[in-house]
């Protein structure tokens, strides 16, 4: 019989991020307390968004916004990058990095975790930005993610490709 695999992947569903952003957008035009601010979050290339308002606590607050919007649909907030209010001019500004994919040092914790703490005859191999885990038993498997989703890394983790 053929091993059973999954791979460990830090990836942002960009088209969530994007519904996010929008409702964030619409919500600070309506909101009270955002009148007058200036207040406005956009995308800044493909990977960063940048927040503008008048004042670092406004900036701030749609910064909260933004973030909630992300819980409501499961985009873990672990993927976010906020960067502290600066000034530019009249305006603050926060620029917010999104982080994909998994370095190779955090690839290398996983593994050794998987390595010293999973079951045996469970196989870890780093793919460039993700982590390919391959064993002869699919209960092995589930002990695995288990035992990953138990951890708390400071970057996102999904679990893809599970057969």
């Amino acid at each position: 019989m053929a091993d059973s695999s999954f791979d460990i992947v830090s990836k942002i569903d960009r088209q969530e991020v994007d519904n996010a952003l929008g409702q964030t957008a619409r919500e600070i035009a309506t909101r009270f307390d955002f009148k007058g601010t200036g207040a406005t979050i956009e995308w800044q290339g493909e990977q960063a968004i940048e927040i503008t308002a008048s004042a670092d606590d406004r900036a701030n607050a749609v910064l909260d916004v933004f973030k909630g919007k992300l819980v409501k649909r499961q985009v873990s907030l672990k993927t976010l990058d906020a960067s502290e209010p600066r000034q530019s001019g009249q305006q603050s500004k926060i620029a917010v990095a999104l982080k994909e994919g998994i370095s190779s040092e955090n690839a290398k914790k996983i593994t050794k975790l998987i390595r010293d703490e999973g079951p045996k005859g469970v196989k870890a191999q780093i793919q460039g930005d993700e982590l390919r885990v391959s064993s002869k038993k699919r209960d092995d498997l589930q002990a695995v993610i288990a035992l990953v989703k138990a951890q708390d890394y400071d970057f996102a983790v999904q679990f893809t490709n599970y057969r």
